[in-house]
């Protein structure tokens, strides 16, 4: 014999994902807080902060240029020669 439950009965297992998962993520946040794992840098001035900006955003572009470079076939040394080769 089946077993049959009324609708208004039944209980909906989604009902509180969303508030594990925003429960969740906030253990996860407060965690990395905890550990150390912050975006400041205690200690480093407005020039350091500078440098090292201006460093990231330099070795960024020479890797764009790079990757360009590769997929043009620029980065290698050309094959063609203006002699005549007997």
């Amino acid at each position: 014999m089946k077993s049959v439950t009324a609708v208004e009965n039944r209980k909906d297992g989604r009902r509180g994902t969303g508030l594990r998962l925003l429960a969740t993520v906030a253990l996860c946040m407060l965690g990395m807080m905890l550990s150390g794992c912050s975006l400041q840098h205690p200690g480093e001035t407005a020039k350091e902060v500078s440098r090292r900006h201006d460093r990231g955003l330099r070795l960024n572009n020479q890797m764009m240029l790079s990757d360009i470079d590769r997929v043009l076939m620029l980065d290698r040394p050309s094959s063609l020669t203006d002699k005549r080769i007997p």
